[in-house]
């Protein structure tokens, strides 16, 4: 009697974890939507012409103190409220639950409401954050979110096939314990970077990043745990990467860099990480493999390196990370003593 009602416990908190994720990925889809139709009345603004991969198309020729006051200020409070409520509920709460705590419908709300003052200020006064800070600002810190989970999970899913990279335990646990600050600025800070533009691009980038603040809404429950879950948002960029760069540089463009790198990556981590069977994975990485095949035959051989450009960039930068929070908790307790 007593195993049934575990394991009945067990099924209601997995059904309400997963119940909780799908309305969230149907309020993401509901609020892309939105942003779609509200684009449709910033088509007469007038912008620069395109001027190269650093410049950053979508701003105004001639920005105004409110223009730029509008977004700087909302980005603010936006990110002092989400990092706020991180710490309560850190300092406070402190234990994992199936169903929602209070501190999770307030964020769920505080983001919803400051989703809505970012499309009306799109709408009023148009700039974003990009009128002042450089495109590889935006890409940057999505990047440092990734490398980030990489160096968090190498304990528990190793760091390449499996094999955990020599990183201290006292480094895993500073970014285990501060991740959630990271991650809030890594998505806030880009979603405030871009106004609510209604491009392809912008829109797939919006969806990925309504995602995001439903991930940091949930902490402290299971659903924000849920192992894949969290594996098809690192996997997600390299659908958002893949189909922007197919939409700048068309079909002869660099997509496979952005496709093929960003899955060897789910190939070599990502997907030891949740339970899959050994001939899974080597049925994946099979498919992985003839799959670049196939396209560099197509592409070109010449060009096949891009497929680990992405993977040694994001790789290196998990050891550079590693090196830097272990200098700062040396350099913190020096300063302590």
């Amino acid at each position: 009697m007593l195993n049934n009602c575990i394991m009945l416990s067990v099924l209601n908190e997995t059904r309400a974890g997963r119940d909780v994720l799908v309305w969230g990925v149907v309020a993401s889809a509901l609020l892309t939507g939105l942003v779609w139709l509200l684009g449709q009345r910033l088509h007469g603004i007038a912008l620069l012409p395109d001027q190269g991969a650093s410049w950053y198309y979508w701003k105004l020729p001639d920005p105004t103190f409110w223009t730029r006051a509008s977004a700087w200020v909302g980005y603010a409070a936006h990110q002092l409220v989400s990092w706020g409520l991180i710490y309560h509920a850190q300092t406070r709460i402190r234990r994992y639950t199936s169903g929602l705590h209070r501190v999770n419908y307030t964020a769920l709300a505080a983001n919803g409401g400051f989703i809505a003052l970012h499309a009306l200020q799109t709408q009023l006064f148009y700039d974003g954050l990009a009128q002042d800070v450089s495109i590889f600002s935006s890409q940057g810190s999505v990047v440092l979110l990734l490398v980030w989970v990489l160096l968090m999970e190498n304990r528990r899913r190793g760091l390449v096939l499996t094999w955990s990279a020599p990183i201290s335990a006292q480094v895993v646990s500073f970014a285990r314990r501060y991740h959630g600050y990271l991650f809030s600025w890594a998505a806030i800070y880009t979603f405030w970077y871009h106004p609510m533009e209604s491009s392809s691009g912008h829109l797939i980038g919006f969806f990925y990043m309504f995602l995001l603040l439903v991930q940091s809404s949930l902490m402290f429950t299971r659903a924000h745990t849920n192992r894949w879950w969290t594996m098809t948002l690192e996997l997600m960029v390299a659908v958002h990467g893949t189909l922007v760069a197919v939409m700048n540089s068309g079909p002869n463009g660099i997509w496979p860099m952005f496709l093929f790198g960003f899955v060897a990556i789910f190939v070599l981590t990502q997907m030891h990480g949740v339970g899959l069977s050994t001939t899974a994975r080597w049925w994946i990485g099979g498919t992985f493999v003839v799959a670049a095949l196939a396209v560099y035959s197509w592409r070109g051989f010449g060009k096949i390196d891009e497929v680990v450009r992405i993977p040694a960039i994001e790789y290196l930068l998990v050891a550079v990370l590693a090196l830097l929070i272990w200098a700062g908790i040396r350099l913190t307790a020096l300063v302590r003593r």
